[in-house]
């Protein structure tokens, strides 16, 4: 419990301010003969619109736009008028796509704390040699990373870059952050196409096929979508999982297919090589990944997602790394909501839909905590008073409320329709069971996040990998002359 008492203390007193002082103060108001009904309406309407996010989103992620221009059409269910009509919005099912010109060389970029993640790179580097199609062009991977000591399982690593020439070791000596070390590693690469990967991340085969699909069409990042691989773990992991297809299958596909617009994840994230060395990262903010996404867009370039382009990750196997992880997510868009969003409004790179789309991001989206918890001390107020608010607008917010709440369920409905494949259906049941209380713990620790940057607070801890499942290396399996095997890459 001890390493819990200084995030309990800041929640208790967080929440005292934002219930309690609140609390008195529309007392006194209402003390002072204000009703505070045009308080309770702008709270309820505030829900309403949360809803309407949330029913959009969910509609519009029934349009599949994806890295295909095949359309192929099945006269036994749809008219030929019905798939010309997808092919002029852009929408598709998930085949395989082809792009008109070659994918040129490729780099893949990848990131690691090695004392976090020794356990898992090997695994990660050797699905990524072994299981992505090699482009025509030729590929590269890039390991940079940074450790305060000398591993093992760097031994290991020079072992596997010498039976995979393509691999590059870079250690990043000085480095303590991520991305201090992707910016020592872009004087090595050399790719077309660099996709930026975590650690923990394994892209599927097709990643850059799909991607050059869009690259080739003009865009200049391409974001996939992230998958749970270890959703059996526990509740958590399975809770993450369900989170994790709505994020990447529903509310980040529905928002570029309606703006042409997007962000960059900060893993699974394909860019034009040139545009991301002139981008770079900036190792003081906390998301450095949202922080080059604004900086990109507001230079004219082209970001969009592709829920098509799959790769697996770890979720946090506990609630103090969970925690941790989305405290620092929470700070990390307030830092970037105050930093940008002046820049946004008067930026002539973007239109009048994209400038809403990301004010909606960085403060709407962000201070929804802060907001939607203000319903608590008005209610208090009232009871204090020994009073009621008029029926309309008590009906009105009980409307909101509810519609908020089935929005949630039909985006989840919704989201087991798109990712049913993948997982079964009582993970769906058990996330509407915990959809309320998951979202209540998610407020806390935003707001905690909040009050961790007004005080100055910014550091952040590492997610912890938790302990992982035996994996094999190829270098443990060697054929009886005792040289390590050399399993062959695809191609494409």
């Amino acid at each position: 419990m001890s390493k819990w008492s200084g995030e309990i203390r800041k929640a208790i007193l967080s929440h005292i301010l934002l219930i309690g002082l609140p609390t008195l103060f529309f007392y006194s108001l209402r003390q002072g003969g204000w009703s505070l009904n045009g308080l309770h309406f702008a709270i309820a309407t505030f829900y309403l619109f949360s809803a309407f996010m949330l029913l959009l989103e969910s509609a519009t992620a029934m349009f599949r736009r994806f890295a295909t221009d095949d359309y192929k059409q099945d006269h036994r269910r749809f008219s030929p008028a019905y798939y010309q009509a997808k092919a002029k919005l852009g929408v598709g099912g998930a085949r395989q796509p082809y792009p008109k010109a070659p994918v040129p060389k490729c780099s893949f970029l990848i990131a690691a704390y090695l004392p976090n993640e020794q356990d898992i790179i090997l695994e990660t580097l050797e699905h990524v040699l072994l299981n992505v199609q090699r482009p025509a062009g030729g590929l590269e991977v890039i390991l940079a990373y940074n450790t305060p000591s000398d591993l093992p399982v760097e031994q290991q690593l020079e072992t596997l870059a010498q039976l995979y020439p393509e691999l590059q070791l870079l250690r990043v000596e000085g480095s303590r952050s991520k991305a201090e070390n992707l910016n020592a590693a872009f004087e090595l690469v050399t790719g077309e196409i660099t996709c930026i990967l975590d650690a923990d991340h394994h892209p599927a085969s097709d990643c850059f096929l799909r991607a050059w699909h869009w690259i080739d069409q003009g865009y200049d990042v391409v974001q996939g979508r992230s998958i749970i691989r270890n959703h059996r773990r526990n509740w958590l992991t399975q809770t993450i999982a369900i989170e994790f297809e709505m994020i990447y299958g529903i509310i980040h596909p529905a928002k570029s297919f309606l703006t042409d617009s997007s962000i960059f994840g900060g893993s699974n994230g394909y860019w034009r090589t040139p545009v991301l060395k002139q981008i770079r990262f900036n190792p003081v903010m906390l998301t450095e990944d949202i922080d080059a996404s604004m900086r990109t867009l507001l230079k004219g370039y082209r970001i969009l997602h592709d829920r098509s382009i799959i790769s697996t990750e770890l979720a946090p196997v506990d609630l103090y790394s969970f925690w941790f992880q989305r405290k620092r997510w929470s700070q990390g868009w307030l830092e970037v909501g105050l930093k940008y969003q002046q820049p946004v409004i008067h930026s002539d790179k973007l239109n009048l839909q994209q400038k809403l789309f990301w004010t909606y991001l960085l403060y709407y989206c962000e201070f929804y905590s802060l907001v939607a918890i203000q319903i608590i001390p008005l209610l208090f107020s009232l009871s204090l008073m020994q009073t009621r608010v008029p029926v309309a607008i008590e009906q009105y917010l009980w409307f909101s409320t509810l519609l908020s709440f089935f929005s949630g369920i039909l985006q989840t409905l919704i989201t087991a329709k798109i990712g049913a494949v993948r997982y079964p259906i009582y993970y769906y049941l058990n996330h509407v069971v915990l959809l309320i209380p998951y979202i209540i713990f998610k407020n806390v620790i935003a707001i905690v996040g909040i009050y961790d940057h007004l005080r100055g607070y910014s550091s952040w801890k590492v997610t912890p990998r938790g302990q992982q499942p035996q994996y094999r290396s190829v270098l443990q399996q060697s054929p009886p002359t005792g040289e390590p095997a050399l399993p062959s890459p695809k191609r494409m």
